[in-house]
């Protein structure tokens, strides 16, 4: 699951708290300030959800796959107790459109590690608005929504290397294909 929204935990959260975003260019101390108040108020309750739901995710052995991205200033990776079990730093390498490093918390389970012996589809460099009037699932998509989407081949590969067992990790045992 992606955990939403990734915009909160993510590095550039700090440049908000600090009032250094490029929009607060010309804004008032003291409107950097009410707004940073409410940064804050939302970035707890979300910090909360997130933590509630790993602690049910535990109590009740479920298994989980919490997926957001990934920096070394990412809230998450800073100040959550879990530690990813897995790190993409670079999606292309596994079908995606983007590099966007991503980190993975698996809950009450471990990554499997199978290796697929298959020819990698790799798109060199789209931007989200490329992928977006490509994909038309997503046409009508603006620049972060299309940029928060995770490609089908990347999904496919994803659940095959990591998730299933080293049985079924061909292509046309996946009902989604």
């Amino acid at each position: 699951m992606a955990f939403f929204p990734c915009t909160r935990f993510e590095d550039q959260i700090l440049l908000g708290f600090r009032g250094e975003l490029y929009q607060f260019k010309n804004w008032e101390d003291e409107k950097k300030l009410e707004y940073d108040l409410n940064l804050h108020s939302e970035l707890h309750e979300l910090y909360e959800l997130v933590t509630q739901l790993a602690i049910v995710a535990i109590r009740k052995g479920l298994q989980i796959i919490i997926e957001n991205p990934y920096t070394e200033q990412h809230y998450l990776t800073r100040y959550w107790a879990l530690k990813p079990a897995l790190i993409d730093r670079d999606r292309r390498q596994r079908g995606d459109y983007y590099k966007k490093p991503t980190q993975y918390f698996f809950l009450n389970r471990e990554p499997n590690h199978n290796f697929i012996m298959e020819p990698m589809i790799y798109h060199e460099g789209w931007s989200p608005v490329e992928f977006a009037h490509k994909n038309t699932s997503v046409a009508n998509a603006n620049r972060q929504v299309a940029r928060s989407m995770i490609s089908k081949d990347y999904a496919n590969r994803f659940i095959r290397e990591f998730i299933l067992d080293g049985e079924t990790t061909k292509t046309d045992e996946i009902p989604f294909n």
